[in-house]
C-alpha cells in the first residue's frame, strides 16, 4: 500500500465502499435479477449490479491513466464486460478481481501525483487525480445506494449497518 497519507485514507474509504457494496450484493435474494422498481425506466436488479461493475472498474481506468507506465497491464481490464445483467456471484467475483488492481494501483500512487491533471473524456484539459477519484467514489456510493433501497423495495431487513462502516473507538 502507498506510503502516502492521502493516497492510503483514499484508498481506505474506497475498500470499505466496496466491502459495503458487497455486502449488499450478497443479500440480493436469489431468482430475482430481473425485478425492478415501480419506477419508470427503472433498471433491474441484474443490470444495476452489471453497472457496479463499471462503477468500481471506473477507479482502475482512473488509476491507470495516472500512472500508465506502470499500470500498463490494467488495459486488460478493458475486456471485461460491465453494464450488463450478471448475478450476485458473477458481481461479487468481478469486484474482487478489481479491488485486487484497486490496491495495486493505489500501492504505486503518491499524495503528489493526486495534485496532477489527467485527461479525461469529459474535461478537454484534464482534471486533477484527486478530482477524478472522488468521482468514482461518488458514482459508487450513489450506485450502493441505489442497490439498498431495491433491498428495501424487495423486502429485504435492511438497516444503516447495511450501508455504512462503523467504526470502533
Amino acid at each position: 500500500m502507498a506510503s502516502d497519507e492521502l493516497c492510503r485514507s483514499i484508498f481506505s474509504k474506497v475498500e470499505e465502499q466496496i466491502e459495503r457494496t458487497v455486502h449488499l450484493i450478497a443479500l440480493v435474494p436469489a431468482g430475482d435479477l430481473d425485478w425492478q422498481p415501480p419506477i419508470p425506466g427503472a433498471w433491474s436488479v441484474g443490470r444495476l449490479l452489471g453497472h457496479l461493475l463499471d462503477a468500481i472498474a471506473g477507479f482502475c481506468a482512473v488509476l491507470a491513466a495516472i500512472e500508465p507506465t506502470r499500470l500498463a497491464h490494467f488495459a486488460e481490464l478493458r475486456n471485461a464486460a460491465v453494464n450488463h445483467s450478471c448475478s450476485p456471484n458473477e458481481a461479487i467475483s468481478r469486484i474482487a478481481q478489481y479491488r485486487d488492481r484497486i490496491e495495486e494501483g493505489f500501492s504505486v500512487l503518491s499524495d503528489a501525483k493526486l495534485r496532477e491533471s489527467v485527461p479525461t473524456v469529459f474535461v478537454e484539459g484534464g482534471e486533477p487525480a484527486m478530482t477524478l477519484l472522488l468521482g468514482n467514489l461518488e458514482h459508487l456510493v450513489n450506485h450502493k445506494h441505489q442497490l439498498f433501497t431495491y433491498l428495501k423495495y424487495m423486502g429485504v431487513a435492511v438497516n444503516t449497518r447495511d450501508l455504512y462502516h462503523f467504526r470502533r473507538a
